[in-house]
């Protein structure tokens, strides 16, 4: 079995794994929020009851009541909403590993931004996690913290000064990327660090007969609404990697923190009418200015570069056939896969990716294998009537210079 199939199928089942976990996390999460800006406050609550709501759903009715603190009693089974997050994180820094450390010649470094070598970009890009983490940890927990408004304005802050450094450092697809997983990381870590942790001091109080503070319940609660506000720009930088509208231009930077600011208009249009059934069009308004803000900025002319130089040793320029290969990808690929694409439609190339050089076709070899040599995805359709000789020609190649 080819080891490169083996590894894109692990590849597929880690980001299918990744696509589940989130849904099902992100749907709980946009559920309590919800629910707990719902609940209506009747004179007949129990002791310590704080709200109640009723709900139908699959043809069943369902009578929900939320304890600020918690009741008198405890049943023996609690339902615990913890696993979807870590199992999100967890898949997705697998999926990290196997795309941007595996592959951080092809999709992490830039030659054009950062001459880094792998194990830098790699120590930058974990260090940024673990250092995104503690910073706003240490916010949350200074007086600041007290503040909503102001700590998420520092927030923001904090977002914009990191999409600007990982777009000096990555290329313009990880930066982006790494600004969601920057933003994920806190998310997973307030529920595996901070929610969590003060639920279950508060059910140990209970169950010894004591008082829980409530104040473990605030911090949590404080956590859960900036959770709900971070996802929707999460969803779009982890999407991002699809559209070089987003991340190849010389403004990702400027793209990735505006993100940020729609994330918050239209959460905050859900959140007041579920609270108060108050439908704050303005916000719908704010968001279309923001993402019209995006498209221009994504439009503006890109700041020219240099030629990235081929390294000499490079394997797959020095494999035989390259020579082949380098003409048939000219003649199928580059017609869309360049910088001025010639396809109608195309402003910039699928994915960022060009094969116009020698020196492009070398960095891509394994996109160029998996996805016109071992597949027929490439190109879409065949509509540059690509050969079964010349697929043949790539794969050929492509083992003459990995040894497979």
């Amino acid at each position: 079995m080819d080891w490169i199939i083996l590894g894109a199928w692990l590849e597929f089942a880690v980001r299918w794994t990744h696509v589940i976990t989130a849904i099902a996390w992100i749907g709980s999460s946009f559920y309590f929020i919800a629910l707990d800006l719902g609940l209506r406050r009747p004179a007949d609550l129990p002791p310590g009851a704080t709200g109640e709501e009723w709900q139908v759903h699959g043809g069943g009715f369902y009578h929900i009541q939320k304890y600020a603190v918690a009741p008198d009693r405890l049943p023996d089974h609690l339902t615990w909403f913890k696993w979807e997050a870590y199992a999100t994180w967890l898949s997705g820094f697998a999926l990290l590993i196997l795309v941007y450390y595996v592959g951080a010649e092809m999709f992490l470094i830039d030659l054009d931004v950062a001459d880094l070598p792998v194990w830098a970009a790699i120590a930058i890009s974990l260090g940024s996690l673990a250092l995104g983490w503690l910073a706003y940890d240490a916010l949350c927990r200074s007086r600041l913290g007290h503040s909503s408004t102001g700590l998420m304005l520092v927030l923001f802050g904090l977002l914009v000064a990191m999409s600007w450094f990982y777009a000096q450092v990555f290329s313009g697809q990880a930066a982006l990327l790494h600004l969601g997983a920057f933003t994920a990381t806190i998310m997973s870590a307030n529920v595996f660090a901070v929610i969590i942790p003060n639920q279950k001091i508060v059910v140990a109080d209970l169950r010894a007969g004591r008082t829980p503070a409530a104040e473990y319940g605030r911090i949590a609660k404080q956590r859960s609404l900036h959770n709900n506000y971070l996802t929707l720009p999460v969803l779009f930088l982890m999407l991002s990697n699809h559209y070089p509208l987003a991340f190849a231009t010389d403004f990702a930077w400027v793209i990735g923190a505006l993100v940020f600011l729609m994330g918050v208009t239209i959460r905050h249009f859900f959140n007041t009418l579920h609270a108060t059934g108050r439908r704050l069009w303005w916000t719908w308004g704010a968001t279309a200015a923001v993402f019209m803000a995006i498209v221009w900025l994504s439009a503006l002319p890109a700041r020219p570069v240099a030629e990235a130089a081929l390294a000499p040793d490079n394997r797959f320029a020095a494999a035989p056939g390259f020579e082949e290969v380098h003409g048939i990808v000219l003649g199928r690929c580059s017609m869309c896969h360049a910088a001025q694409p010639l396809w109608p439609g195309l402003a910039l190339a699928p994915g960022d990716v060009r094969l116009e050089t020698e020196a492009d076709i070398a960095r891509q070899a394994r996109a160029i294998y998996l996805q016109s040599g071992r597949s027929r995805a490439m190109p879409p359709g065949n509509l540059a009537f690509m050969t079964e000789e010349e697929r043949a020609a790539i794969r050929t190649w492509y083992r003459a210079a990995t040894g497979g």
